[in-house]
């Protein structure tokens, strides 16, 4: 059984930092990417970072330049890397695995999510 544990998330100033950390355990199959999504109250849920079993990365556009993501493949584990935090970047940060298909698109796999809230 899959299981994507986040942790690191909490309350910080505008302008701080935290790193988020999510363990992926139970895979027991090939990961295409890793990634992170947040869903702010009242909101989508939106894309925050991706990056690939290759290591190419992706960001939303309104994080670029403040947040980073890496991954570690032996230990199936990927972390977010947030600087200079806004308060609009409150919001549950959730992990995402996706699962390599051969023949079809590829399967999420979610964990709980963790909740930043940043302060003004």
């Amino acid at each position: 059984q899959v299981q994507l544990v986040e942790s690191g998330g909490g309350l910080v100033q505008a302008g701080g930092s935290l790193r988020l950390s999510c363990a992926a355990s139970g895979i027991t199959f090939s990961i295409s990417a890793m990634g992170w999504y947040r869903q702010a109250p009242g909101k989508q849920r939106e894309l925050v970072a991706v990056i690939t079993s290759g290591g190419t990365t992706n960001y939303a556009d309104s994080v670029k330049g403040r947040f980073t993501i890496s991954r570690d493949n032996a230990k199936n584990t990927v972390y977010l890397q947030m600087n200079s935090l806004k308060p609009e970047d409150t919001a549950v940060y959730y992990c995402n695995v996706q699962r390599r298909m051969a023949s079809t698109t590829d399967i999420p796999y979610w964990g709980k999510g963790t909740l930043v809230t940043v302060s003004s």
